[in-house]
């Protein structure tokens, strides 16, 4: 059995409520407090934000026209992808979005990054 749960956002400006929203969300934890669903929803949406801004930061997505087919999907999937293996490679104490940059430059780097995590045998 599911359970039913609504949460109540607001949004401020100069410190007094803007506006607010009110958002119903079914989960099947019944046995959950309000509070542990709501942080829960609360880091899931900001865990999308923060890799939202990342994307959007390190490769320019909300400026990319893709419009035809599944290119915005394929693009948006690929972007992703470039992001954690830049993510993962530790080598170089720099921002993802130069990491980016080395890479296209360096192909030795770029080697690098791609190859993060494989061992050879």
């Amino acid at each position: 059995m599911s359970r039913r749960y609504q949460t109540l956002f607001w949004r401020e400006e100069q410190g007094k409520p803007a506006s607010y929203e009110r958002r119903d969300y079914i989960t099947s934890h019944r046995d959950k407090s309000a509070d542990f669903i709501a942080c829960a929803i609360r880091s899931h949406w900001h865990i999308e934000t923060k890799l939202h801004w990342q994307l959007d930061v390190s490769f320019g997505e909300d400026s990319q026209r893709l419009r035809s087919g599944h290119a915005a999907e394929n693009i948006a999937l690929m972007n992703k992808t470039a992001l954690n293996l830049l993510k993962n490679e530790k080598t170089v104490k720099v921002g993802v979005k130069t990491k980016r940059q080395k890479a296209g430059w360096d192909n030795s780097y770029m080697l690098k990054v791609l190859t993060v995590g494989f061992t050879s045998v």
